[in-house]
């Protein structure tokens, strides 16, 4: 997301011409999309999405967990 805002704000400062990336060739305005895709690509490929994914489903179903049981007048389970 981070590549994508910078490579916006690159386009808008050429596009406006404000100085000093006026005067960059394209293909340094437009490399933050190229990043991006090749960063899109790797994070695909080798399940650091699903990992993330996989990580902040397993919080929600611990806090989910702990909720119930502090319902139920019980402590909540130590993870380690």
């Amino acid at each position: 997301m981070y590549l994508l805002l910078l490579g916006l704000a690159l386009l808008l400062l050429k596009y406006l011409q404000i100085e000093p990336v006026a005067a960059w060739d394209w293909w340094w305005v437009l490399s933050p999309f190229g990043a991006a895709v090749l960063w899109w690509w790797w994070a695909d490929h080798f399940g650091y999405t699903k990992r993330q994914a996989s990580v902040k489903m397993d919080e929600r179903k611990r806090k989910r967990l702990d909720a119930s049981r502090r319902r139920l007048g019980l402590p909540p389970l130590d993870r380690r």
